[in-house]
């Protein structure tokens, strides 16, 4: 490269700036993708596992307070409450799951994304900066995979 074409990004790195990327390249190396996944793996399972949760009596056994929610306050359009309500309630106990375990992930976090979608449209419209942190963690799950520590890293899904 021809000196005078050199960008101070070329630079050899000195003084405040090179202290500055050092520091940020030992962090990019303690916290890697494994971590980062894991994180959101579990944060988003709970968040939705938890909702869940609340919708059942026993193991999965839709309660009567899902069904009132569903027909009086979240009105899902082109869905039956009843049908909405036991939908939501299996995707809610199923992907979950599946997240923390790291099994099929991306498409695990692509059903809760759609369901953060549906939530953020109908029925909470004022509470996107809660769903947009959701999604941005589903979306690093989309785009990037479950990470090593996984079902999905040992039997070798991308």
């Amino acid at each position: 490269m021809n000196p005078a074409t050199a960008s101070a990004t070329d630079a050899p790195a000195s003084g405040l700036r090179g202290a500055w990327n050092r520091i940020a390249g030992r962090l990019t190396g303690l916290v890697s993708h494994g971590l980062l996944a894991l994180a959101a793996r579990v944060a988003v399972g709970a968040i939705f596992f938890l909702s869940g949760r609340t919708k059942v009596d026993g193991i999965l056994t839709v309660n009567d307070t899902a069904y009132t929610l569903f027909r009086e306050d979240y009105k899902v359009p082109l869905l039956p409450p009843e049908f909405a309500a036991h939908m939501a309630t299996y995707a809610e106990h199923l992907f979950p799951v599946l997240l923390v375990m790291g099994l099929v992930t991306r498409l695990s976090a692509l059903a809760l994304l759609g369901m953060t979608a549906v939530i953020q449209t109908f029925v909470y419209p004022d509470a996107w900066p809660t769903h947009l942190s959701w999604a941005a963690l589903m979306l690093y799950l989309i785009g990037r995979g479950a990470g090593p520590v996984s079902l999905d890293h040992a039997i070798g899904l991308k």
